[in-house]
């Protein structure tokens, strides 16, 4: 009497950036099916690569319960993705792929030497000595009639697939694959989609030519900037920035995206205040451009005072009246509290990462409840966090979970 072996079932998954490879990884643990990521790209993790090209930034090594206050309003929601994969698996999952990591001063963790290259290698080939199919050039294009439909240099490809989990990442860097192409076919499925937005990303103030011309790519360093958040609360953080032709980005400016940006959706522009001398009380400020400068000009005499020159400078020209730059007491404030208009965000395909997508509460774990056996991962649900490492930990982690939901439920038959 012969046997037959049913065919093992077949997942497809749909985007080869962190969030689609740690889901294959964790289905290839979980065994009992076969694996295929499918990306756009010419090559995986195209987007991870480019952003750890100046310095991956693995994950953050704060403590765990204020770790997880990053994620703003979808805290709540990602903690148990992060409970079950946070910053430590994050560290024991690249220790086991033979890269060292180190915490540094900004308790932010890198590998040992400081580059992505080394850790996608290294995650690729554990992929494929696991039985993971890698396939490149592989645009999805939705459904037709039950199957996944790609169109490929070859022309178009049906794809049937007993599970899928959807790693598209969400709008930003499009060169790099994450384009939001893949909203509207949800959208005409019923799937709830909060609109795409940037996320981290700098903002225009529109310069006067002049200072454009003259401060473009000039770094402010050590400065603070304060604003009113949506609860009326004044908000304080220091760091650094950037001036851009069009306005601002940076570190800093990253830091503050997420409300900034809502702040401009809500009233159409919002005014941030920068203290250029933080490490220096108002009284002490009003004190040195209140002693007498002799035959010196103002600028010298800020310069030598204050140490006040370049781009410091010239954003209090660009920002004060003439009349206040030369009243000390309006210039004083001018130094520690200098109003500065953001206009509008830059194009959600400058930004670092970008906020909306699926909603969670289309889905039952990870899986679309409308969509019985289609997961979705990343940055294509509806959350967003800072730079630091917020973003790549929650990407890892959701890529976890939704692995051991497609096992589970193939599991059920």
């Amino acid at each position: 009497m012969s046997t037959h072996t049913p065919p093992r079932p077949v997942v497809a998954i749909i985007g080869g950036g962190p969030a689609g490879l740690m889901a294959a990884e964790t289905l290839a643990a979980a065994g009992a099916c076969d694996i295929h990521v499918y990306d756009a790209m010419a090559s995986s993790g195209r987007k991870f690569l480019l952003a750890g090209r100046g310095g991956m930034n693995i994950t953050h090594a704060e403590p765990y319960e204020q770790f997880v206050t990053r994620y703003g309003a979808r805290a709540g929601v990602l903690r148990p993705m992060l409970d079950a994969f946070g910053p430590e698996a994050v560290r024991a999952w690249v220790h086991g792929l033979g890269v060292e990591t180190f915490v540094g001063t900004s308790q932010r963790v890198f590998p040992t030497e400081m580059k992505a290259a080394p850790l996608l290698r290294a995650w690729l080939h554990r992929l494929r000595e696991a039985g993971v199919h890698l396939h490149q050039r592989h645009r999805w294009s939705g459904w037709q009639d039950g199957a996944l439909r790609f169109d490929t240099p070859a022309g178009g490809k049906l794809v049937h697939a007993d599970a899928t989990i959807l790693a598209l990442g969400g709008a930003s860097w499009a060169r790099l694959g994450s384009d939001g192409a893949w909203v509207p076919l949800l959208a005409e499925r019923g799937i709830d989609v909060a609109p795409l937005q940037p996320s981290n990303c700098g903002f225009d103030v529109g310069w006067s030519e002049h200072f454009a011309c003259r401060h473009a790519g000039q770094p402010l360093t050590t400065v603070a900037a304060t604003w009113t958040d949506g609860d009326g609360r004044r908000v304080r953080k220091q760091g650094q920035f950037v001036v851009t032709a069009t306005g601002v980005e940076g570190s800093l400016v990253y830091a503050m995206s997420a409300p900034l940006r809502d702040a401009i959706a809500a009233h159409g522009s919002v005014t941030i205040e920068l203290d250029l001398l933080p490490d220096l009380s108002h009284e002490r400020v009003l004190e040195e451009v209140s002693r007498p400068r002799g035959s010196r000009s103002l600028a010298s005499h800020l310069q030598g005072r204050l140490h006040v020159k370049g781009v410091k400078a010239g954003l209090l020209h660009e920002c004060l009246s003439k009349e206040a730059y030369h009243d000390p007491v309006r210039l004083a404030t001018g130094l520690k509290a200098l109003p500065l208009t953001l206009r509008a965000p830059r194009p959600i395909d400058e930004a670092i990462s970008s906020a909306g997508g699926v909603r969670f509460e289309a889905l039952e774990g990870t899986m679309l409840r409308a969509l019985p056996g289609i997961f979705v991962v990343g940055e294509m649900l509806d959350w967003e966090a800072p730079t630091g490492g917020y973003l790549l930990t929650a990407c890892l982690a959701s890529g976890v979970a939704a692995g051991r939901d497609a096992a589970r439920w193939l599991a059920r038959g």
